[in-house]
């Protein structure tokens, strides 16, 4: 089996993304429909971090679901640095989508990364009418 292979191989198990040059993305997300048993793909996410000197919202990066349900890239090359962010999740319009009525229109999942230098990886389990969260490896 080729390195390259392995590498996807790693790289969907443990729900890392490789970025450009080879690097392994500090920050991932991973959205499943519970409802369905399947991946979310296709679902529009923004990431934004908190500016606390002009108390607003800065749009980092808005990206959609692959495949898989995950994100590859979401900080675009950009270095994770300590902060409060927000995954804002288009649930509405996914479900949509899925010619299906839903009760959440967004889901807004606000974090704080104290410590740049570990992996930080928020899923998202999602369904019309609820939706959980929590900090994963």
């Amino acid at each position: 089996m080729s390195i390259g292979r392995l590498q996807l191989i790693h790289q969907h198990l443990h729900g890392t993304q490789a970025m450009s040059g080879g690097e392994v993305s500090m920050l991932s997300t991973h959205v499943l429909n519970t409802a369905q048993g399947v991946p979310a793909k296709g679902l529009t996410l923004t990431l934004l971090k908190h500016d606390a000197s002009q108390s607003k919202w800065q749009q980092l990066s808005r990206s959609v679901t692959n495949e898989d349900g995950r994100c590859p890239g979401l900080l675009r090359g950009e270095p994770l640095t300590a902060g409060v962010y927000q995954l804002r999740f288009d649930t509405g319009e996914y479900w949509k989508q899925l010619q299906q009525e839903s009760f959440y229109p967004y889901v807004e999942i606000v974090f704080t990364i104290t410590d740049p230098k570990q992996k930080y990886h928020v899923p998202l389990l999602l369904s019309p009418y609820s939706y959980s969260t929590y900090r994963g490896s």
